[in-house]
């Protein structure tokens, strides 16, 4: 039993030296950003700096536990999977129909409550959502999805 705590205590240890890159950009929105190309109401650009730009744009906020491995190989794979359906950092490069079609998402997640993840809430209680900012963000994406052109 001390051996195999031994092992498992040097295999964690070495873990340690392989850290996946973080989700850092420059300071800063950059020109694609959602709030760069569409007007963000402060209280919409809240809730989603609260509880969705870690995941879902190039500016992760990293908690201290992101620095123990494997929970920051964990959430690097969380951060790109949430890239990959939708990225604020890059919406204004979207096509319109795409802009579109992912605000449809946001409303679907939103209202249905998948976004944001349970998991994410249980370690960022700020990220949980009122129902009062539930409909704020689910009114503000159907009023700007309704704005786009050929959507």
């Amino acid at each position: 039993m001390k051996v195999a705590l031994v092992i498992f205590v040097v295999v964690l240890a070495g873990l340690q030296f392989f850290r996946p890159a973080k989700n850092l950009a420059p300071a800063g929105p950059g020109p694609t950003d959602l709030a760069a190309v569409h007007p963000v109401p402060p209280a919409v650009k809240n809730i989603l700096q609260r509880a969705c730009y870690d995941c879902h744009s190039n500016q992760t906020r990293y908690p201290w536990y992101a620095e123990v491995q494997p929970l920051g190989w964990w959430l690097a794979d969380h951060i790109k999977e949430g890239k990959a359906h939708l990225n604020f950092s890059t919406f204004g490069a979207y096509k319109p129909r795409r802009q579109a079609i992912k605000l449809g998402e946001i409303v679907d997640e939103v209202e249905e409550g998948h976004m944001p993840l349970a998991s994410y809430k249980l370690a960022h209680p700020e990220a949980r959502l009122t129902p009062a900012e539930v409909a704020t963000l689910i009114a503000w994406a159907d009023a700007l999805r309704d704005e786009l052109p050929e959507h």
